[in-house]
């Protein structure tokens, strides 16, 4: 058996700092990345989003004549805390030593208030694991955030957090695991690559 997951990110977002879990507005002003988005991936598959709204509207965006499944909390990016809404700059001068600590030994670190790459990763793998054998036979597209996306990219490869977390995934930019009987293939497309 082959089918496809297709990885969307959220357009870009009005509002700057580490967004997490703030439910903040989206820009839809790129038609032509939208456009290609929905010429690109394939008809029959079903979609889900985040129910945060950059992801969900987005979604619509791209939707098209897909059926599309409901909203979906466990795609929620990661849950930022107390640092929810801030610069990375302004954590640093809150927290300096945990915030090095966050981003450079990711696994079971938290911001205060807010869950570990670990909870984050727990959480969206369940949640896709249960969509897949729900839907065995369906290719499914998710739009999602950035760290979401990155668990997927992390259990594709078989690699330690770390080596995942500053990988660049572009708005609008679209991340396809191939599973291939018991194989996982990797794929990240841009518009514009």
């Amino acid at each position: 058996m082959t089918r496809s997951l297709y990885w969307i990110r959220h357009a870009a977002t009005v509002a700057d700092g580490l967004n997490g879990w703030n439910d903040v507005g989206v820009d839809l002003s790129d038609k032509e990345s939208l456009a290609w988005l929905n010429e690109t991936l394939p008809q029959g598959a079903l979609v889900v989003s985040s129910d945060l709204q950059r992801a969900s509207l987005t979604a619509d965006a791209i939707q098209g004549a897909r059926r599309r499944l409901p909203n979906e909390r466990n795609l929620r990016e990661l849950h930022f805390g107390t640092w929810e809404g801030k610069t990375p700059q302004e954590v640093a001068e809150i927290d300096k030593v945990l915030s090095i600590e966050f981003w450079e030994k990711p696994g079971n670190i938290k911001a205060p208030g807010g869950e570990s790459w670990n909870d984050l990763s727990l959480r969206v793998n369940k949640f896709v694991d249960n969509l897949c054998q729900i839907y065995r036979t369906n290719d499914l597209i998710f739009v999602a955030h950035y760290a979401v996306i990155l668990t997927q990219i992390q259990k594709v490869l078989g690699v330690p957090s770390v080596d995942v977390m500053h990988r660049r995934i572009s708005n609008l930019s679209l991340t396809k695991i191939t599973q291939r009987n018991n194989e996982l293939v990797l794929d990240y497309f841009n518009k514009l690559a």
